[in-house]
């Protein structure tokens, strides 16, 4: 028989990172509990593990009684083998948090961009102040994702265009690389918020389903079969453009040099945040932001009933339009705004969308908690970061 040389070789690399997605997943477990659920054999387990150990990643972290004999050793990932940060950029606001390699978040730092708009500067400076929080050193990072508003270009890893952050452009993707000394991945920050919330949140074990964010503006983030659909050019998801009845086209959305495109019209005309602070206005409700109005008549009871009906009419329109094209199923509602709406917003929405929708959809608010664009961040990081480890 022809012996394939390599082929050890490549079992021990499968074994080790068999071995080492249970534990990330499980926590700790006995060498006879990774050979039961990874179907080694108690001596292949063993080797797998002392190779593990060998390379700093997983040590004994304690002990398993049993019925008889001594007690078993229980095997963990040491959580400081690799560190990864996620960032969440801003127009008002650079937020940024370290985790270590099982996921727990170690540091978290918010700064003002205070007029910086040199956007290597912006997140040297976050990171930088991250690790130092966090006692880590710049060097031990294995993965950073940043999210940003606007177009990322999938081929190139550039921000296309940003509404937001007009400084940030083609070439700042390797600029950032070389800055940091390590790969960098800029992503858009509603289809983090979609990872945050199939991983942690409401769309848990769901491969199909949309992420629709209202804040600032308005974003779509599409799953299919599990992962993020982001167009040819990094556009699924401008869902601001979408022309909906009774509403006047942009003038020009053509992108030129020197001028973002136009997102006067369309969708983003009706549920903006600006759009929704303008229609509570009317209704006798007033606020700081359009989070601020929604929450008040939400707590107005019958009174701010008016207000939720007109928001969640306009927030159907698109959200009927995405589903007639893909039926996902699913619909996540997220972002300041439904946030503020909470079930009285969400439950308006699936009604709305039932009216209008031949196969109408289910309809819930977001559930990660604290900022999920900046969570989704932290896991795609990992995910990178545990790509490395496994394939190193």
């Amino acid at each position: 028989m022809e012996r394939r040389p390599g082929v050890p070789r490549l079992l021990r690399e499968i074994n080790d990172r068999a071995a080492l997605e249970l534990l990330l997943a499980s926590g700790p477990l006995t060498r006879g509990q990774i050979g039961e659920l990874t179907g080694l054999s108690k001596v292949t387990a063993s080797q797998t593990l002392a190779r593990l150990e060998e390379r700093g990643l997983v040590e004994v972290v304690g002990e398993q009684a049993g019925n008889r004999g001594p007690n078993a050793a229980l095997y963990g990932v040491i959580a400081s083998c690799a560190y990864v940060a996620g960032l969440e950029v801003g127009p008002d606001r650079v937020s940024a948090a370290i985790a270590d390699i099982n996921g727990d978040v170690v540091a978290e730092v918010t700064a003002s961009p205070e007029g910086q708009d040199d956007p290597v500067s912006l997140v040297h400076a976050a990171v930088v102040k991250a690790c130092r929080s966090a006692k880590v050193a710049l060097s031990r990072l294995r993965g950073v994702v940043i999210g940003t508003p606007g177009v990322v270009d999938p081929r190139t890893g550039d921000v296309r265009f940003s509404f937001d952050l007009p400084q940030w452009h083609e070439g700042i993707h390797e600029a950032l690389a070389r800055d940091l000394r390590r790969d960098v991945t800029i992503e858009n920050d509603v289809n983090l918020a979609a990872i945050a919330e199939r991983a942690k949140g409401s769309a848990q074990e769901v491969d199909d389903f949309v992420l629709v964010w209202v804040g600032r503006g308005i974003g779509l983030a599409v799953v299919l079969g599990g992962r993020l659909h982001r167009g040819r050019s990094g556009s699924a998801g401008e869902i601001g453009y979408l022309p909906v009845p009774g509403v006047p086209l942009a003038d020009d959305v053509r992108a030129v040099p020197g001028r973002l495109p136009s997102l006067g019209g369309g969708l983003q005309s009706l549920v903006s945040s600006e759009a929704v602070t303008e229609l509570a206005r009317g209704h006798g409700f007033a606020g700081d932001t359009a989070a601020d109005c929604v929450t008040a008549a939400v707590a107005a009871g019958a009174a701010g009933e008016p207000l939720l009906d007109e928001v969640a009419s306009r927030l159907a329109l698109g959200v009927a339009s995405v589903c007639v094209v893909l039926d996902p199923g699913l619909v996540v509602l997220a972002g300041e705004v439904c946030r503020a709406g909470g079930a009285a917003l969400t439950t308006r929405v699936e009604e709305a969308v039932a009216r209008i929708c031949p196969v109408p959809p289910q309809v819930v608010t977001g559930r990660v908690e604290g900022n999920p664009v900046l969570r989704g961040a932290v896991l795609a990081a990992l995910d990178q970061a545990r790509e490395e480890i496994f394939t190193a």
